[in-house]
């Protein structure tokens, strides 16, 4: 019983960890770990990256979490739902590379992922 205890108190917690680069309007870059399982939107939310309202809180009933994808990881993020197609037809000034940051999730495939928030949310 004692070395299951020790084990258990003495094993590294692994908490796997997804470097996003969030980009706000006036070019400032945030770097931030979020972890695996999380969203993009809610790594932005729980560390105050300003331009991300998610005034829905990732229910994907508004286009407040709206950015947009760094090119090259575009087609390396899962498609687009249907629902999320027509959230982003609300967004403000949606363009091809546009996503709700509610539905990226971190995973360690997307380490290094770059956003670029809009100068507003609709």
């Amino acid at each position: 019983m004692f070395y299951i205890l020790a084990l258990f108190f003495f094993t590294p917690i692994y908490n796997p960890m997804a470097k996003i680069t969030y980009i706000t309007h006036d070019n400032q870059k945030h770097i931030i770990e979020v972890q695996n399982g999380l969203t993009v939107m809610e790594g932005a939310v729980q560390n105050d990256i300003p331009g991300i309202d998610a005034d829905c809180g990732g229910g994907m009933a508004c286009a407040t979490c709206h950015v947009y994808v760094k090119e090259d990881w575009f087609n390396k993020l899962p498609k687009k739902e249907d629902g999320e197609e027509d959230m982003l037809d609300m967004a403000f000034e949606p363009k091809t590379n546009s996503r709700l940051s509610c539905q990226i999730i971190v995973s360690d495939e997307i380490d290094g992922l770059e956003v670029s928030i809009p100068s507003k949310q609709a």
